[in-house]
């Protein structure tokens, strides 16, 4: 074969059909391994975002790929209406996970979706009509998760209405729970530490006091960990991490490493309101799904991955606050990084030395999602470039 036949010509552009709903980062990833993305050029970049905390295991894992594997050859979907022991043994791991008595697990396909059956749930059993929510949250972007996700209505919402009523309480405003959980509130949804609202930690005493005032009431507690759950605080959940317990946990994200599932955890008060139609799905629970819940939770089990977030996440905060950085706020591998100046812009300048990190609605908050699997020497990485920022 001549030197001419051998070179492949490159193939032709792709027309571009997608509808523009993001901003896009001057990088187009075309493969990953580790911690370590690989871009169109040959550019090696650190990734700290995690594809916005869902790469819990990094890229490439060999067993959750295995599994993944496994579990298409032998079926790739059916029915909820159909038993699967996959499913089950999902479930019954990821409760055994929380240890937090949440028995009850119904598998969806997003956060949001979690959090409107959580919402339903909470609506159904109290007959209220008014949820109070916090400050500078984000639960999705479907109907009721809009509602009681902040400055939703203003920015972006986009149904004519809310389905029910809300208010919402300023962060860690104890005095100001009374006020806002009375007799006609069915439930507090609340991220113990918000992702989207720069990483931001609610802290024990708050979230102690939310459980207190629900109690009184007879509202239910629900605790979205949509982004701060599965691990990502160095516990199973920030539940577990500020001994605290809600109603309900909401879940996805790092729950499939990739893979699209969610699921909402139950106590038994609240799986005694479940009935036969109440609820349901097409997608969630799919055995793809279990198999990749399955592969999470054994790999941060078996390879102690709670203990490195804990240890790592601790590296950061005494290591990375120099150049721009002045403090650190959030827990475990969900950092904020206040700055100095304009995040976005140390975001850019980041990226530019190859560190993909993320922002957040608070203009002076650098996120951090990094995988689980991240280790020391990276964070050094991530250190000296931020000393050579101005």
């Amino acid at each position: 074969m001549s030197s001419a036949a051998a070179v492949r010509p490159s193939p032709p552009p792709v027309e571009d059909h997608l509808a523009r709903v993001f901003a896009q980062y001057p990088l187009e990833v075309v493969s990953a391994e580790g911690v370590w993305l690989r871009g169109r050029h040959g550019e090696r970049v650190l990734d700290l975002y995690g594809g916005h905390a869902v790469a819990a295991l990094g890229y490439g894992h060999a067993a959750w790929t295995r599994a993944l594997a496994e579990q298409a050859r032998a079926c790739q979907f059916q029915t909820n209406a159909i038993p699967m022991d996959v499913r089950l043994r999902a479930a019954a791991r990821l409760v055994r996970f929380a240890g937090l008595g949440l028995d009850t697990v119904f598998l969806v396909n997003s956060g949001a979706e979690a959090n409107e059956n959580a919402l339903k749930m909470a609506f159904r059993l109290t007959q209220r009509a008014h949820v109070a929510a916090i400050e500078h949250s984000f639960h999705g972007r479907t109907a009721a998760a809009g509602a009681v996700t902040w400055g939703a209505a203003q920015k972006w919402y986009g149904f004519p209405r809310a389905p029910f009523d809300v208010s919402f309480i300023p962060r860690r405003d104890i005095a100001a729970i009374e006020g806002h959980v009375t007799e006609q509130t069915a439930a507090v949804i609340v991220e113990p530490v918000q992702g989207l609202g720069g990483a931001f930690d609610l802290g024990a005493p708050f979230l102690e006091a939310l459980r207190r005032r629900c109690d009184r009431t007879g509202a239910l507690l629900i605790f979205d960990e949509v982004q701060c759950g599965v691990g990502r605080t160095g516990q199973p959940f920030a539940a577990n991490l500020y001994g605290v317990t809600p109603d309900m946990i909401t879940c996805a994200k790092a729950l499939g490493n990739g893979f699209p599932c969610a699921a909402l955890l139950m106590s038994a008060k609240v799986a005694g309101g479940v009935k036969l139609d109440l609820l349901g799905t097409t997608f969630g629970g799919g055995p793809l799904a279990c198999a990749a819940i399955e592969a999470v939770i054994d790999a941060i089990e078996s390879e102690h991955l709670l203990e490195r977030v804990r240890r790592v996440s601790a590296y950061i905060r005494e290591t990375c606050i120099v150049g721009p950085v002045t403090g650190h706020q959030g827990a475990g591998f969900l950092t904020g990084l206040r700055t100095s100046r304009p995040a976005k812009e140390i975001q850019s300048e980041l990226l530019a030395r190859g560190i993909l990190t993320g922002t957040s609605s608070d203009p002076h908050v650098l996120r951090l999602l990094a995988p689980y699997i991240l280790e020391e020497q990276h964070v050094d990485l991530l250190r000296d470039a931020l000393k050579a920022l101005p």
